[in-house]
């Protein structure tokens, strides 16, 4: 079954991140010198790596084998997180858990150790989509937090983020990434995939993708499509590329 670029290229190691650095030293320094927080917030623009960062410090966390701060991504715990089946890292998405019930299974199940390992870890996506009422139930866990649970918040609207949960978090501003970081990207995917695009048709996509690596990688998987002859080899001009994806030339 195809997969899609942006899946198949989504970041599983602190080092295949683009542009987030100094999100990635401080998780990095927290683990190595031991001042995990009990809850963060990572803010930001859509595609530009929230929840990949969030999966990769639950991995560095949960890694027996991590090794400055940076997971294995080959133990059985690295590839259940990696494969969302993990017993002790809880994925939600706040859209569509987003009443007072679901966070209220949170709590009465926080006060339960790990399964395994020192950390039990809680992802919330699109968190700012709870209710006032679901951040109620939350505040008091997040105010007396067992020593053995995370929260890790993501979202796209950190305004909508009532104060008394913000006070609680630690806060990361994920930058949008520029035009030259996703080209950069863009070559090293294209090397691997064996196809052929010029650098201003590269510099194209990176530009529509409006500071998200993800949308970036999205237009590349369309151009590749339009233009894809059944295994050929494919090889793609800027004016191609500006015919596949329908837009003006930004030139």
């Amino acid at each position: 079954m195809y997969l899609a670029i942006a899946r198949k290229w989504r970041p599983s190691r602190f080092e295949d991140l683009v542009g987030q650095g100094h999100v990635v030293q401080t998780l990095k320094n927290s683990i190595l010198q031991s001042r995990v927080s009990h809850a963060y917030l990572f803010s930001g623009a859509r595609g530009v790596g929230k929840t990949s960062v969030a999966r990769i410090f639950a991995k560095a966390l949960r890694c027996a084998q991590a090794v400055d701060g940076t997971p294995c991504n080959q133990c059985d715990e690295c590839l259940a997180i990696a494969e969302s089946r993990s017993m002790d890292v809880v994925e939600i998405d706040g859209a569509s858990n987003n009443g007072v019930e679901a966070v209220r299974a949170i709590r009465d199940n926080v006060a339960y150790g790990a399964a395994s390992g020192k950390y039990k870890i809680y992802i919330i996506d699109e968190v700012h989509m709870l209710s006032l009422s679901a951040f109620n139930a939350l505040l008091k866990t997040l105010e007396e937090p067992p020593a053995h649970v995370v929260f890790i918040f993501a979202t796209t609207e950190v305004q909508k983020l009532p104060l008394t949960i913000l006070s609680r978090c630690q806060k990361f501003e994920f930058r949008r990434l520029s035009t030259q970081q996703i080209t950069e990207r863009l070559k090293t995917i294209i090397d691997s995939e064996k196809v052929s695009i010029d650098e201003e048709g590269m510099r194209i996509i990176a530009s529509h993708g409006d500071g998200s690596l993800r949308d970036s990688l999205s237009l590349l998987d369309q151009v590749l499509s339009y233009f894809s002859q059944g295994g050929d080899q494919i090889s793609v001009t800027a004016a191609q590329v500006v015919e596949a994806l329908g837009v003006a030339d930004t030139n």
